[in-house]
């Protein structure tokens, strides 16, 4: 199956992800959001009214979803895919069966998400798929799966999904049937894909379809890459359909019609507005879909939230750091209170708001530096993801601190080498004090740093803003720094290199760091620390940071994501399963 039908819709954001400097923040007061609807809770309403197409039981388990001329058939009876998005890893695993059965009561019949190979391995020889979808969960609440299992998936996640490891290899063309790709692909897929054959709807299970990568014709480097990905899911026992999504110039005749991805909104970019869609307009367009007969899927039905480094970022038209999303469940809810003919609803959620947390500890980045994993020497410079830190796996996310000693002041020069922002220091005082930094608006437009400064010790703390998520450039996403900077004309050299990964085993270490009371005008980069008390049950709530600039949230450990007073994003999401009744780390 081919995209049907393209359509570029702007759209409604409600709470997300930030930039981040190494700093903990300042949850203070936090109002209670207002009661818009977004498009796709809208057309929820729409949807569900529709009332045709509740799943029935289905006996004959032999044929599976097919494309029969101008409709699709499930089991061999006529089935019209009303589909929505939900991405599990977007989602607390508390609130997982919240969420699906706001999809079932607003008349959604298919879930579709991805699976991101960067989140399920993180390093060559490490698997995680402890955060699994519950598709077991999804049969029960009667719901059917389209999965997208990639290997690349976009899903406006970092490197579209794909382990940065992969970067290691400086020959690495990613997509494509290269064999350093194709052999990291298939070892994924041996893990991965016994995992999935079982819940297929022919052996009873609630997947009925599987999309093979995600966009391949708007990349298209290699065309034996799709040929690779289908032999890769059936040798492994995949039967179900294979679809893709695709850009399509027009329908194909005597064939079924399906809008794969029939946007709600779009990511908001720091520094940009925020996009906000027209309910209606969203309705209409896909009430002119339904009445055309066309099967739909809705992305999102609900975003999620992109905690930590999650985000990807923007390649075009220049490098932009995106946000996520974050889409609270309330939504949902109130657009059918007091509607009795909605089956199953979950009941509303409360929100509260907590005293602010007050941050009385302080602990300088270079104090923090010992919790590191050894620092690494090198006479050049040596980007992220070839730094031998966690198990020779490099580095992905967070930040990269380069020590160096220079010898005479000067003009300072980072061409287009610096990934994605940096901060330069002096260390010839007891303080590191930042006194030179890279701007995303300048950033933007030239990526160069250019400083004048004394000489001394020199630190470089570069920030890694996030990879792009999709396009050309994906096997250019390599971070920290990527090349030489020049001081006077002259490359640099003897670094003293630490990783700053900010993982939560990291998190934790500095907890037995001799932290300091703050002082009356802290000095940045640094670490602050306070409590947050929620008594009682803990419900969902929202961290808002007036007067902060820019840094991370940590609560309890748990990486809420960056923020940064250029906005729009002014707030980040605390689910309620991330506190603890009594106090919270922050």
């Amino acid at each position: 199956l081919s995209l049907s039908l393209s359509l570029s819709l702007s759209l409604s954001l409600h709470n997300l992800y930030s930039l981040s400097f190494p700093l903990f923040l300042l949850p203070t007061h936090i109002p209670h959001t207002d009661n818009t609807l977004s498009p796709s809770l809208f057309l929820g309403l729409l949807l569900s009214q529709l009332n045709l197409f509740q799943r029935t039981f289905i006996g004959n388990r032999k044929l599976g979803l097919h494309a029969n001329n101008s409709q699709f058939t499930l089991a061999g009876e006529p089935f019209r895919i009303l589909g929505g998005s939900v991405h599990y890893f977007r989602v607390p695993s508390a609130y997982w069966r919240d969420r699906l059965m706001k999809a079932k009561a607003c008349g959604i019949n298919t879930i579709t998400t991805y699976v991101p190979w960067s989140l399920h391995q993180p390093e060559r020889d490490v698997f995680n798929f402890q955060t699994q979808l519950d598709l077991d969960l999804v049969a029960e609440l009667g719901l059917w799966v389209i999965l997208r299992p990639g290997p690349y998936i976009s899903a406006e996640l970092d490197l579209g999904g794909l382990p940065s490891w992969l970067l290691q290899d400086e020959n690495m063309r990613l997509r494509t049937t290269y064999p350093g790709f194709t052999d990291a692909v298939n070892v994924f897929f041996d893990k991965l894909i016994p995992k999935i054959v079982p819940l297929q709807f022919k052996k009873g299970g609630p997947i009925i379809a599987i999309q093979l990568d995600d966009s391949y014709g708007s990349y298209a480097k290699d065309n034996r890459y799709m040929a690779f990905i289908k032999e890769a899911l059936t040798s492994r026992g995949v039967s179900e359909m294979l679809l893709t999504s695709d850009l399509s110039n027009g329908l194909k005749p005597n064939s079924p019609a399906m809008v794969t991805d029939i946007w709600s909104g779009m990511a908001d970019a720091w520094g940009d507005l925020h996009h906000v869609l027209a309910p209606e307009d969203m309705v209409s367009t896909v009430r002119e879909i339904l009445r055309r007969g066309m099967s739909i899927n809705l992305y999102m039905f609900h975003g999620g939230t992109s905690f930590g480094f999650m985000s990807g970022a923007l390649g075009i038209p220049s490098y932009k750091k995106q946000l996520k999303t974050s889409l609270p469940d309330y939504l949902f809810v109130s657009l059918f209170m007091g509607d009795e003919s909605v089956p199953d609803m979950p009941a509303l959620r409360y929100r509260e708001p907590y005293e602010p947390a007050i941050m009385y500890n302080h602990l300088s980045l270079w104090d923090a530096l010992s919790f590191t994993e050894e620092p690494f020497k090198s006479a050049t410079p040596v980007n992220m993801e070839n730094l031998p830190v966690n198990n020779k796996n490099g580095q992905s996310q967070g930040y990269t601190l380069y020590e160096t000693t220079i010898t005479s002041g000067g003009l300072l020069k980072s061409g287009d080498n610096v990934r994605d922002r940096a901060l330069v220091s002096d260390l010839s005082t007891a303080a590191m004090e930042f006194y030179s930094l890279v701007t995303m608006e300048s950033l933007y437009k030239t990526r160069s740093l250019c400083s004048r400064i004394p000489m001394h010790h020199r630190i470089l703390l570069v920030e890694n803003c996030g990879r792009v998520h999709r396009g050309k450039d994906l096997d250019k996403q390599r971070k920290g720094l990527v090349g030489d900077v020049l001081l006077n004309g002259t490359p640099l050299r003897d670094f003293t290199i630490y990783s700053l990964d900010m993982k939560p085993s990291f998190i934790d270490s500095l907890y037995r760091a001799q932290w300091k009371a703050r002082p009356e005008v802290p000095l940045y980069p640094a670490f602050l620390m306070g409590a947050l008390f929620a008594y009682g049950y803990p419900s969902d709530t929202f961290v808002k940071l007036p007067g902060w600039g820019r840094g991370v949230v940590f609560i309890n450990g748990l990486n809420l994501g960056r923020y940064w007073s250029s906005g729009p994003q002014q707030a980040l999401y605390l689910p309620g399963p991330f506190l603890n009744s009594g106090m919270n780390q922050v």
